[in-house]
């Protein structure tokens, strides 16, 4: 009998650990994206200098994309959110991360195939 406890001690241990240790379902949705990009509208369709605001929210982008799935998807929300705006300039959306001090690979872009991002 204390050795059939042991045992299945054991297997609810490994089958806990395996729970774990699996990836976790992309988590990033559309709507988090655009809202975390939303105070950059005014930088990617205007100009000047990205506001704090814009640069918090490519952070918080940077931040919810941790897995390269969620990279992807969150590339891929971008890329849908550029193509909805005609006034969006390419090279602000480029540069957008670099003028925020912002190392990340989800680009900003209409041109973007989102499914080579790792």
């Amino acid at each position: 009998m204390k050795g059939a406890a042991a045992i299945l001690i054991a297997f609810l241990v490994a089958i806990a650990t395996v729970n774990f240790m699996a990836e976790p379902a992309s988590a990033v949705t559309c709507a988090a994206v655009n809202k975390a990009l939303a105070p950059c509208l005014s930088y990617l369709t205007g100009g000047g200098a990205p506001s704090s605001e814009c640069c918090n929210g490519v952070r918080t982008l940077k931040s919810m994309a941790p897995t390269t799935t969620d990279r992807q998807t969150a590339c891929q929300c971008a890329k849908d959110a550029a193509s909805r705006n005609p006034n969006l300039r390419e090279g602000a959306a480029a540069a957008l991360p670099s003028k925020c001090g912002v190392h990340t690979n989800i680009p900003i872009s209409r041109n973007t195939d989102c499914s080579s991002i790792s």
